[in-house]
């Protein structure tokens, strides 16, 4: 099974992704990619805008959380065509807009990290930091930033 097959068997999607933005949705350098932080963007709209512990539950925060998390994954497969050329989710950075009394940053990004154990196996065991911000861009509860490691093909052609 295919890590696409994977993530859309545990409920998840890849979305076609458009970067609007004055920086790269991802770079690549030698065989790491270093994806931009993305939101919880459905369509193009953000699901949820607000602060966790004030106005966003710990559910919708975890829910905010993979959705960001599927929306870097897309990022991968714009640059390389596929999901299967990861070979190592190395590390995932998680923000999140907390009321300062707000200690759960880790259990938010939990279940980003379950995500990636579940679709990418042993390649999906990364490094990780779970920070809490007064407020992120656009009211979004939650930004996740990821780096991977690609195998060396690119777009299907070897490099």
């Amino acid at each position: 099974m295919s890590y696409e097959e994977s993530l859309e068997k545990s409920g998840y999607k890849l979305p076609t992704l458009v970067n609007k933005r004055i920086f790269e949705a991802g770079v690549k350098t030698g065989n790491l990619i270093f994806v931009s932080g993305n939101a919880a963007k459905v369509d193009g709209i953000l699901k949820y805008k607000g602060i966790v512990g004030d106005t966003i539950t710990m559910d919708q925060a975890q829910d905010a959380a993979k959705i960001a998390f599927v929306n870097c994954l897309a990022t991968v497969r714009n640059m390389m065509g596929s999901l299967d050329c990861i070979k190592k989710i190395v590390n995932i950075k998680g923000y999140v807009a907390s009321t300062s009394d707000f200690i759960e940053q880790p259990e938010v990004m939990n279940e980003v990290s379950a995500l990636a154990n579940e679709v990418f196996g042993e390649a999906g065991k990364h490094s990780r930091i779970a920070v809490g911000a007064a407020s992120l861009p656009g009211g979004t509860p939650v930004e996740v930033e990821i780096v991977v490691e690609v195998l060396s093909i690119e777009r299907g052609k070897d490099l």
